[in-house]
């Protein structure tokens, strides 16, 4: 056997990438178990594994004392001494005890052991292989679907996407190819756990690095993303460099760019505008393709506004079942309301009129008092 297991250490190293001395130290705890157990024996043993010639032994180690209460833990000095006049009390001395049989219950014990430790290790690298991935997006193949998951082909291991992960407009088969994004990878009990998204924001923001060089090199940032997945996203950007548009450079030429994109999530419409530091072009940008006229802040919450716009444009910058609205307020991280010309006309002339009576009642309760002053 022990030409046999130093070939099967060295071809597990070779192939799995399991360390041999991993194993071998795995494999001498297991036998020490493995020879109490067998032999109803208690006390201190030692397994050793020659790394040279595959053989094991065992030892009993037993401590040197001056008088012996247990033969199995102890051993007397005037014993130790005929073994070794160097011997004082409380060394300790190893004595081989190696079972004539215990060839196949070591050959039983490293075949559980490999099998185990490869497992583990091929858990081990499917986890650190993916936790690499992580935040990141690849391709896989759908396999097949419970009403739980739909589990995609990563290669190596079986993704799952959740229903909250997918998009409202697709449909997914077996067979097809779906890019994903890798929200989280998880090393459970069972085994390396991989989830998986098409809904994530962050998706786009990848799918954008993989189709426009200058978001990839960072010449052009992605600030933030409002989305709702399947139906509309609005993706706030950047440029770094002055001579560079950020939103045509996303685009592309006759909007190539974006349109991979479009296509690749099924039909999703994108506005992408530009981010600016001034809150309230950047919040006018957002509500893009409505226009805006004026943009005024709440004074008590410097997060929360007021836009106004062309009465022909309240539908627009509303957007339907209040989708533009909702999404650049996500964009932004502001509050927004949004009114009409003609509606805010009307909420400045009611202002007056209230400020106009609150004027008329000043003046009449003067009156008053200075005609009572008067009689008095």
């Amino acid at each position: 056997m022990s030409k046999e297991m130093l070939n099967a250490l060295d071809a597990l190293e070779a192939e799995k990438g399991i360390s041999k001395d991993i194993v071998i130290d795995a494999l001498e705890a297991a036998l020490i178990s493995a020879y109490k157990r067998h032999y109803g024996q208690s006390q201190n043993v030692e397994v050793e594994f020659d790394r040279k010639k595959g053989n094991i032994h065992v030892y009993a180690v037993k401590e040197v004392t001056e008088e012996v209460m247990d033969s199995q833990l102890e051993v007397s000095l005037k014993e130790a001494m005929t073994i070794n006049p160097a011997y004082e009390i409380g060394d300790k001395i190893r004595f081989e005890v190696t079972p004539k049989d215990f060839g196949r219950i070591a050959a039983q014990t490293a075949k559980q052991v490999i099998l185990q430790r490869v497992r583990e290790a091929e858990r081990s690298i499917i986890y650190n292989e993916f936790s690499a991935y992580e935040k990141d997006i690849m391709q896989g193949i759908v396999e097949r679907q419970d009403s739980r998951y739909i589990y995609v082909n990563l290669g190596k291991i079986e993704a799952v996407l959740s229903k909250q992960d997918q998009m409202a407009n697709e449909f997914y088969q077996p067979h097809d190819r779906i890019k994903v994004y890798v929200s989280r990878v998880e090393n459970t009990s069972k085994g390396p756990q991989v989830f998986v998204s098409r809904s994530h924001p962050d998706l786009l923001r990848r799918l954008f690095e993989q189709e426009v060089p200058e978001v990839y090199d960072g010449t052009v940032e992605i600030v933030s993303i409002a989305r709702e997945a399947g139906d509309r996203s609005k993706i706030a950007v950047r440029s770094h460099d002055d001579n560079i548009d950020p939103v045509g450079t996303c685009v592309g030429p006759k909007g190539q760019r974006v349109q991979a994109l479009v296509n690749e999530l099924k039909g999703e419409n994108m506005d992408i505008v530009e981010w600016d530091e001034d809150s309230a072009i950047f919040i006018a940008n957002a509500l893009k393709p409505a226009e805006v006229t004026d943009v005024l802040f709440d004074t008590t919450n410097p997060k929360a506004c007021t836009v106004v716009v062309p009465d022909y444009q309240l539908s627009l910058a509303i957007g339907k079942r209040g989708q533009n609205a909702r999404l650049a307020a996500k964009l932004t991280g502001h509050k927004i309301d949004i009114k009409s010309e003609s509606d805010m006309a009307e909420f400045y002339e009611e202002l007056d009129r209230q400020e106009a009576q609150a004027g008329v009642s000043e003046d009449t309760e003067v009156a008053t008092l200075e005609a009572e002053q008067t009689e008095e």
